[in-house]
């Protein structure tokens, strides 16, 4: 008889203390010795994790009125500027934005030491931040300058609102130049001298369900130690197959995710400011998405392994950057995480810039929280786009004046 469980019956279970839940990792153990039929049986709820830097983050932030009040032009925090364009005391700030003054890569490689993540993370450690704000003066708004310190707690709102988390899958980048190169994927040295990937495999959201058949706009997720949920598809959502030349599928590609929070109940250890060298500032992201086991086909996408989930091989130091078709074909995250894979014939260290331990600590948690009655599924209003629909990648056409 086929397995069907809704929403309700699975949080009812949860609240009665009687729900199976298991991270993606335990799962595939209890996969490989029963059979997906008999996992989807017992298992209710996957817990799922990712740790990685997220460059599409920030956060809405409300000062409050100052007396008398101002309407507020430009904004820092920091020495870092955050857009003001919103409202009077509303701004946006991007984790990747920089000081005015930051060197950037005049320098060459630059060193990015703070950035609007690392504002984020001095907001959750409690630290006082140096605000500073002007403006043209208005009648009903008359101040023009203002210059005072705030926290966290004195902040009416502090909104995390991530344009673009979790991507379903990236790339494992490597260097064909004859020079070290700078990139978000860190330092890539010169031919073929390593490999960076950026994906927890096994444990990460997207990967586990690909369709998108429990994950969609209303889903409530850990997010930067906290509760969050999903807000819409993210930017660059291309949910697409990987194919190689001879039409040979290696899994899901680009689909993203917006995700929104209360900065206020997150946590510093799951939202970093990071640097990277010789290319920016960003912030660190700690998300965990429960997969209902509705059925066994979310059971079968739930248990898939490191050694049937690929990333394919780009170069950095030219393709990328140029958008130039072709690639060295396509690495398992199992050979990946084995330290080293073979591209052209040549053995390359291999070496993630995402966390696997972290990712599995956020499974771990988020999987406490819901044995504990802490936690409960929200059932999507909208499903986002599926494989089955026709999703374009478009190319900005560059035209002379």
């Amino acid at each position: 008889m086929a397995i069907e469980k809704t929403y309700a019956e699975i949080n009812e279970k949860i609240r009665a203390g009687k729900a199976v839940v298991l991270t993606a990792e335990e799962v595939i153990a209890l996969v490989e010795e029963k059979g997906v039929s008999e996992a989807a049986r017992q298992v209710d709820v996957v817990t799922t994790g990712t740790f990685s830097p997220m460059c599409s983050s920030g956060v809405f932030l409300n000062f409050g009125h100052s007396k008398p009040r101002i309407r507020m032009q430009k904004v820092w925090l920091n020495g870092v500027p955050a857009y003001s364009g919103i409202a009077a005391v509303d701004a946006y700030l991007g984790a990747t934005e920089l000081p005015e003054d930051d060197p950037c890569n005049s320098n060459y490689p630059g060193e990015f030491r703070y950035g609007g993540g690392h504002v984020i993370q001095d907001l959750l450690e409690g630290k006082q931040i140096k605000m500073q704000a002007v403006s043209y003066g208005t009648d009903c708004y008359p101040r023009r300058e203002l210059e005072t310190y705030i926290t966290l707690e004195d902040l009416n709102e502090a909104t995390l609102f991530n344009p673009r988390n979790a991507y379903q899958n990236y790339n494992c980048a490597v260097n064909l130049s004859s020079k070290t190169i700078y990139t978000y994927m860190g330092m890539l040295k010169p031919n073929l001298g390593n490999a960076h990937y950026s994906s927890a495999g096994q444990l990460s959201p997207l990967l586990k369900d690909p369709n998108f058949m429990t994950i969609g706009i209303g889903t409530r997720i850990f997010l930067g130690g906290g509760v969050g949920y999903v807000a819409w598809n993210g930017t660059q959502h291309f949910p697409v197959i990987q194919q190689d030349a001879n039409r040979n599928t290696y899994g899901p590609a680009g689909g993203t995710l917006a995700v929104i929070g209360d900065l206020k109940q997150m946590k510093p250890n799951w939202l970093v400011g990071t640097s990277m060298l010789g290319y920016g500032a960003t912030l660190t992201v700690g998300i965990g998405i429960p997969i209902p086991v509705l059925n066994e086909e979310v059971m079968r996408y739930a248990s898939v392994t490191d050694r049937e989930l690929y990333a394919q091989v780009v170069d950095y130091s030219s393709a990328y950057g140029l958008r130039e078709p072709g690639n060295f074909g396509y690495v398992s995250y199992a050979e990946l995480k084995s330290g080293k894979i073979t591209i052209a014939g040549k053995e390359v260290p291999s070496a993630p810039l995402s966390s696997y331990p972290k990712a599995r600590q956020i499974a771990g948690i988020l999987k406490d929280w819901l044995l504990q009655g802490d936690f409960y599924l929200s059932e999507p209003v909208q499903l986002l786009p599926s494989y089955k629909d026709e999703i374009v990648s478009k190319t900005l056409e560059i035209k002379g004046i």
